[in-house]
């Protein structure tokens, strides 16, 4: 029976626990991007419908859960594809400033986060304010429409990004 050398045995114990890292950093990353993109999209699809109602205390219901759902799920996404991403270079050692495909990556994750932070959140903050006040009179205001298409179109925006950056992310170009 052969024997592995001592000098080798801890060199491929260290290959083993690296290649186990970063599979476990790659669940992490693929379980943070389901997450992100399924609430994005689904949380559109069901806003939309509960708008095209008009019904002041379903759209109310709706835009409450659209913001508790993003705090949830769409930050939690972020952070969980943050990790994956950002641990699963680190393991396998990727130059994350020359390497297209993820200078690619990094960009246009900023990229949907600033719609985010200076388009997205404040209307939905604008819209979930005035959906509690209409919640109890039923008179939905002019302006939470305007809203609503702001959300809408940069809504859309921001997922197209992101379904953008999958591609990259599997394809590599």
């Amino acid at each position: 029976m052969a024997r592995v050398s001592p000098a080798k045995e801890p060199s491929a114990a260290i290959e083993r626990v690296k290649q186990m890292s970063y599979e476990a950093f790659k669940v992490v990353h693929l379980f943070g991007v389901v997450v992100f993109l399924g609430n994005i999209i689904v949380t559109a699809l069901w806003k939309v419908m509960a708008d095209r109602t008009g019904e002041a205390r379903i759209i109310a219901h709706a835009q409450h859960l659209v913001t508790l759902t993003d705090w949830l799920f769409t930050t939690g996404g972020v952070v969980l594809i943050l990790i994956g991403a950002y641990g699963m270079a680190g393991v396998a050692g990727l130059d994350l400033r020359h390497t297209t495909w993820l200078v690619w990556g990094q960009a246009l994750l900023i990229v949907s986060g600033l719609i985010w932070v200076a388009l997205l959140i404040p209307t939905q903050i604008a819209q979930a304010r005035q959906a509690r006040a209409f919640a109890q009179d039923g008179a939905i205001p002019d302006s939470y429409w305007r809203y609503s298409r702001r959300w809408m179109i940069w809504g859309i925006i921001a997922t197209i990004v992101p379904l953008a950056n999958l591609y990259i992310m599997v394809f590599k170009p």
